[in-house]
């Protein structure tokens, strides 16, 4: 692998990494700071009282649409941040996926399957630590989310080929 082909392999896997991070801190600690001895005991906690987790998952949003169709309807401020924020957080992870199986090549249903990976690992971890609710619509959007991210990807990268085909023809 050349050099430069290295390099742009390494930095893309290298922001994919800080991406998750950033998505981890994001959707599950909503900016705050949250000690990993907290986050122990409440794994702990729901680990030896799993009728709880049950309870938690039972109170959470397990009608698809539910959420959405109610933040859509009533339109609060923090409504909106949500649905929205949901479907913007995730238009990176269907771009990077992109570009880093541009070689092998990655499909929309490939892309919905890793997005949907991440989000309901995540939705897990909210439930299990017990530091968020279970939503099904999360899912959906979040995915939506990769899934426009992907199609970013394919639009630009057409268009970027496009381009160069365009150049290589007036030379």
């Amino acid at each position: 692998m050349r050099t430069e082909s290295w390099l742009k392999y390494a930095s893309v896997r290298v922001l994919f990494g800080l991406y998750l991070s950033l998505l981890v801190k994001i959707i599950l600690f909503k900016f705050h700071d949250i000690g990993l001895g907290f986050l122990w005991g409440q794994l702990q906690y729901s680990l030896h009282h799993p009728g709880m987790v049950f309870r938690r998952l039972q109170e959470g949003n397990l009608t698809p649409l539910k959420e959405i169709t109610r933040s859509l309807e009533v339109m609060t401020p923090h409504d909106l941040v949500n649905v929205f924020g949901n479907v913007a957080i995730f238009i990176p992870f269907g771009i990077l996926l992109g570009i880093m199986f541009q070689k092998k090549g990655i499909s929309g249903i490939e892309t919905i399957l890793y997005a949907l990976v991440v989000s309901l690992s995540l939705e897990g971890a909210q439930l299990l630590l017990a530091i968020g609710q279970f939503d099904v619509d999360d899912l959906l959007l979040n995915t939506g989310g990769a899934l426009l991210g992907y199609f970013l990807y394919v639009v630009l990268s057409a268009a970027r080929e496009a381009q160069a085909v365009v150049q290589t023809g007036e030379s």
